[in-house]
């Protein structure tokens, strides 16, 4: 595409760049947009630009429990002593010589400046509205497709209730350089010019309007700008969270939905007149939405632009409930902007508490350079969090409620505002700030009105949504509701905020940056860098199927400053087996600096099995490599508990017994045992037609939860499945007390772990075919094995009778063949995500039995 210099505007230039994180850097004379997912060249004499884009995007998956991936390593000048790891590195260019120096630049302009970018989507052509405001596809739920890039391990989801992440000394500020992998040099002028930001930059106050609607499913039917842009001044920037977008089933189980367009559209058309924005991104889970616009002016200062989801519905995977967020850096600041839509039920507040935490951990944006750690949400100098949390009133009546309500006595409500209480308590939101509510509750409405629900449940008001905040130079100039718009049961909220924003001094900055190359060439000399670590040995004892441990260690460094980073050992394919992780992987230390490393274990659903079995152990050897030094050899071991989870369905029908009451050998040589068509009278004693576990799970949900509305749609606690599954191994059932959500959820968890899905994988594309075709499936369940036979009909027995209380629970055909589906129905093919195509198979197919016996 070749245009002229008289033609290039901002609508031109943000729909092709603004989701590519770019940096500009010149070179003989020709001027480079690079950035982690597209090369840009520009040719200056004909101003034609070039791209290079990349081949795929990086995707988030529900429950993928923690994916090993290996970081690449970028090669140095070898160590003599340690030839012997040289042919088990990846081979790599040789990296350009440091840029610092000798960096170029347009008058105006510095490195790290882009314009809008980050991230990996692909758009559809420009609207024809002359805004040049493009719709991103990639956003639709979790169906994007995986980047060729490395990515740091992201699913801590369900590992752990807290926000774990280790200080790193280097920054992702200040960017400097035009290639993803640097050098040591590059790496210890990075880190200097983090300490010494404050000599180059200086604090200038943007204005940002933040805003949050539950939609309630509808679509969009009254002008925005009430809400948007009525007596304010344009905002510079725009963030504009949407929850219950769309509360079809489509949208639940294959998460496209046409209200998407139709909200962004109306967003779009709603913002301030007196301005001209850029969309940067959106993003959106289910129904869970957020847009970010910034004035095309700031265009060019908006740069490393990450998008994530979080899913918190059962089992993480479904997002009717959950978190959607944005990062970016505007100018030097990193700003994370998060919407969620949190549990709902006045009770539920504990969930709501689990589903931030979830948010926390599980929420973690890829850098721009490869090699370092993901940022979590805490690791940014501005979070917006704005959303429909849920949190309700309690211990007042809906009446009393009302009373106070038309009495204005807000601050008698705020008394009783669970948030307010959980903040206090610091179980959420610590360090988060909230304005003064001087506005009523804006949940619950009858839809078109200003009345409170006058509905047969007649929820008691309460003020589900809001907006809170978190950093330096923040100041909140308004906090209010819009009862002008009737289209939801609840009412839009607003927040516009005055921020701080580091801005860089250009002459400061390049002064600042000579200081630090001329010293470094001082320092430069030919030593070894050299650590200390506290510990050496490690022992995990009782491992446990899904509970987390760590151990932690320090590095301390030396006088030289130093690169670190394990490193694969030979033959083998990653630094650490499956079920282990160093939290960061690798990193950079100044002299007498130190950092500390968490050594996190967890066994999941792909590595439970093998141990089980005895074909894996928890022992490993992990190497420290030191760039220009040499390594250090950490020793991990430890135990494991067999667990019924990840145990195969036969090896369990064959155990009378409590899996932890048998010999470990007797484990092992029924978990090896291979899997028969139909029983050859080999065996000594029958098996048992079905697990005693998940007879003890079915049981007690056909006992105590019938009934239960919501039921395998609403997730339990985590530490309530750690005693289910305690139970479930021990035996002792009359021990077991749990919520009903948390049962069901750990049978589906339980199903999920089956290292040979209920339905075989021998078998799984005869079921696609046969799908729609009763008598034709019957004959292909009358082919497995009897034990997965058993199963499958047995929990085709209990989901019919569920069926049969719909009245209550409010459960369909639909939502539970789209729930058992894909757990019993799983592609062979390396265990892969299933298409669109194949899940509405395996949601017919499944389909078919509940409706008639099996």
């Amino acid at each position: 595409m070749a245009i002229t210099g008289d033609d290039v505007s901002l609508d031109q230039i943000v729909p092709i760049s603004r989701d590519f994180a770019l940096e500009e850097v010149s070179l003989d004379g020709e001027v480079y947009f690079l950035g982690s997912d597209v090369t840009v060249q520009l040719d200056t004499a004909e101003l034609s630009l070039v791209f290079q884009l990349p081949f795929g995007s990086q995707t988030r998956t529900f429950l993928q429990e923690v994916a090993r991936a290996c970081p690449g390593f970028d090669p140095a000048a070898l160590d003599p002593k340690f030839l012997w790891l040289s042919r088990y590195r990846r081979k790599e260019p040789e990296p350009e010589p440091p840029t610092p120096r000798g960096w170029k630049s347009a008058a105006g302009t510095r490195p790290g400046r882009a314009i809008i970018g980050g991230g990996d989507s692909s758009f559809d052509e420009s609207r024809p509205d002359g805004k040049g405001l493009l719709v991103d596809r990639s956003s639709r739920g979790q169906d994007k497709p995986e980047n060729l890039l490395p990515r740091q391990n992201k699913s801590k989801s369900e590992i752990t209730d807290m926000v774990r992440s280790s200080t790193v000394t280097v920054s992702d500020k200040a960017h400097i350089l035009s290639m993803q992998k640097f050098g040591l040099r590059d790496t210890i002028v990075k880190s200097h010019l983090m300490q010494k930001e404050e000599d180059y930059t200086y604090i200038q106050n943007f204005r940002f309007f933040v805003g949050t609607y539950n939609v309630n499913g509808q679509s969009p039917k009254e002008c925005l700008r009430p809400w948007l842009s009525h007596g304010i001044q344009a905002p510079d920037v725009y963030c504009v969270g949407f929850q219950e977008l769309d509360l079809s089933k489509e949208a639940f189980f294959f998460h496209d939905t046409p209200k998407e367009e139709e909200w962004f559209k109306a967003v779009s058309e709603g913002l301030h007149p007196d301005a001209k924005y850029a969309k940067v991104k959106l993003i959106r889970l289910v129904g869970i939405m957020l847009l970010l616009y910034v004035k095309q002016e700031h265009a060019a200062y908006i740069s490393e632009v990450e998008v994530e989801t979080v899913g918190t519905g059962i089992m993480g995977r479904m997002g009717n409930k959950g978190g959607v967020a944005v990062r970016f850096q505007f100018h030097n600041t990193s700003i994370c902007i998060v919407n969620s839509h949190l549990a709902a039920h006045t009770e539920e507040y504990e969930r709501r508490n689990q589903d931030y935490k979830d948010i926390c951990s599980r929420m973690q944006f890829r850098q721009v350079d490869p090699s370092l750690p993901p940022l979590t949400i805490s690791k940014h100098d501005v979070i917006l969090w704005l959303g429909d949390l849920n949190y309700r009133i309690e211990e007042l009546d809906v009446e009393k409620v009302k009373k106070l309500i038309e009495e204005k006595a807000f601050q008698t409500l705020y008394a009783n505002d669970q948030l307010r209480a959980q903040v206090a308590a610091k179980a959420v939101f610590e360090g988060f700030s909230e304005g003064e509510l001087t506005f009523q509750p804006t949940y619950k409405y009858d839809t078109g009105s200003d009345d409170w629900d006058t509905s047969e449940k007649c929820r008691a008001p309460a003020w589900c949504d809001r907006v809170l905040w978190k950093g330096k130079n923040i100041t909140q100039l308004s906090y209010q509701s819009h009862m002008a718009l009737k289209t939801s049961d609840h009412k839009p909220v607003s927040s516009v905020f005055d921020i701080g924003v580091r801005v860089v001094n250009e002459e400061l900055y390049r002064k600042t940056l000579e200081e630090i190359v001329r010293s470094l060439d001082k320092m430069e000399n030919d030593n070894i860098p050299s650590v200390s670590l506290s510990k050496r040995e490690f022992c995990f004892q009782n491992v446990k199927y899904m509970q987390l441990q760590v151990e932690s260690f320090t590095i301390r460094n030396g006088q030289v400053p130093c690169q670190f980073e394990f490193i694969n050992k030979p033959d083998e394919e990653s630094y650490c087996k499956q079920w282990l992780r160093a939290n960061p992987s690798r990193g950079f230390l100044l002299p007498d600096s130190a950092i500390e490393i968490e050594l996190e274990l967890f066994v999941n659903k792909t590595t439970a099995t093998k141990l089980n079995s005895g074909e894996d152990k928890i022992e490993d050897i992990l190497v420290l490599h030191l760039d220009r030094g040499k390594d250090y050899f950490l020793s991990v071991s430890g135990n494991y508990l067999p667990s019924c989870f990840g145990s195969p369905i036969h090896t369990l029908c064959y155990m009378k017994e409590p899996i932890l009451d048998l010999p470990l050998e007797t484990v092992r040589e029924l978990t090896l045992m291979q899997l028969q068509t139909e029983d050859d009278g080999s065996q000594l004693e029958r098996p048992m037609d079905i697990p005693k576990e998940l007879w003890m799970m079915v049981d007690y949900l056909y006992r105590n939860a019938i009934q239960q509305e919501d039921l395998f749609q609403q997730p339990g606690l985590r530490l309530e499945f750690e005693h289910i599954r305690d139970c479930l191994d021990s035996g002792m059932i009359d021990n077991l007390s749990a919520s009903n959500h948390s049962v069901a959820e750990a049978l589906l968890l339980f199903l999920e772990s089956l290292p040979e899905p209920v339905i075989c994988y021998s078998v799984y594309h005869n079921c696609l075919e046969c799908s729609g075709n009763l008598t034709a499936s019957k004959q292909v369940i009358a082919t497995l094995p009897a034990c997965h036979r058993n199963v499958f009909i047995y929990l085709m027995a209990f989901l019919q009778e569920l069926l049969k209380n719909s009245a209550k629970n409010h459960l369909d055909g639909n939502i539970l063949a789209s729930i058992f589906g894909s757990l019993l129905l799983r592609n062979p093919a390396g265990h892969q995500k299933l298409e669109v195509a194949e899940k509405k198979k395996a949601q017919e197919f499944i389909h078919q039995f509940l409706c008639n016996s099996p």
